[in-house]
């Protein structure tokens, strides 16, 4: 039986890998304060789901805030309502099921900006980092909070954020200046695990016929004498 060979070869996935994908979050700033909370979830599969609450101080009453617009690529995976709490008023954008490619398009929502979130996430075997950027140094120093926040599958091994939890990591962003965001945590990367899986499935077919035919050999091994009919069996009786 042929060898059974991964429908990706390592070196082209580890290549994939080595640069999964770039979040770049535009900030839309109208006027006043402004509110931004990016709050994901990262999935054992390498699926990200989570929120982003966009939202100023409104100047008067017919403003509305900034929008999020979906991206067509995004419609089945990305919901948009409007936002209005504590005096702020925008919009708020749920995500679920997203790739770390889908992720990247997630800075489509809006074209108006006055700083940028640029996030990425990497894996390499199974260690998976995170590394941003974020410049706020056109956002008010007062009245704005500007917040980041990131849950993966597995207890985080190091970063520069505020840890909330093993599992959970927080950045409260400075207006008016560059943040970094770093951080590292590993937990097996899914397409090694769901071959894995496969290749079990795979060596127990293989394991099964070679039962079958290692017990098909065995009771050809020494075949036994056929058996005399009755009429030679009387004859011999007759000749003794």
């Amino acid at each position: 039986m042929a060898d059974v060979q991964p429908t990706q070869p390592r070196s082209r996935r580890a290549a994939r890998v080595a640069s999964l994908a770039a979040l770049v979050l535009l900030i839309p700033l109208l006027s006043g304060c402004l509110r931004v909370q990016v709050s994901m979830g990262v999935s054992a599969d390498d699926r990200v789901s989570g929120q982003i609450v966009a939202a100023t101080v409104p100047a008067d009453e017919n403003d509305k805030g900034p929008e999020l617009v979906v991206p067509d690529s995004l419609t089945s995976k990305v919901r948009v309502q409007p936002y209005s709490q504590d005096g702020y008023v925008g919009a708020q954008a749920f995500f679920s099921d997203l790739t770390f490619g889908d992720v990247e398009q997630l800075g489509q929502l809006s074209a108006e900006n006055s700083g940028t979130f640029q996030i990425q996430l990497q894996r390499s075997g199974d260690l998976v980092t995170l590394d941003g950027k974020v410049d706020l140094k056109s956002v008010p120093t007062q009245g704005s909070d500007v917040q980041f926040t990131i849950a993966f599958p597995a207890r985080v091994a190091t970063t520069n954020g505020t840890r909330e939890g093993d599992s959970i990591v927080s950045w409260k962003l400075a207006p008016g200046d560059v943040s970094t965001l770093r951080a590292e945590v590993k937990y097996a990367d899914p397409s090694t695990r769901s071959f894995a899986g496969w290749a079990g499935i795979m060596g127990g077919v293989t394991l099964g016929v070679a039962a079958i035919v290692a017990a098909l050999a065995y009771m050809n091994r020494n075949p036994r004498p056929p058996r005399p009919s009755r009429r030679t069996a009387e004859r011999q009786t007759e000749d003794a």
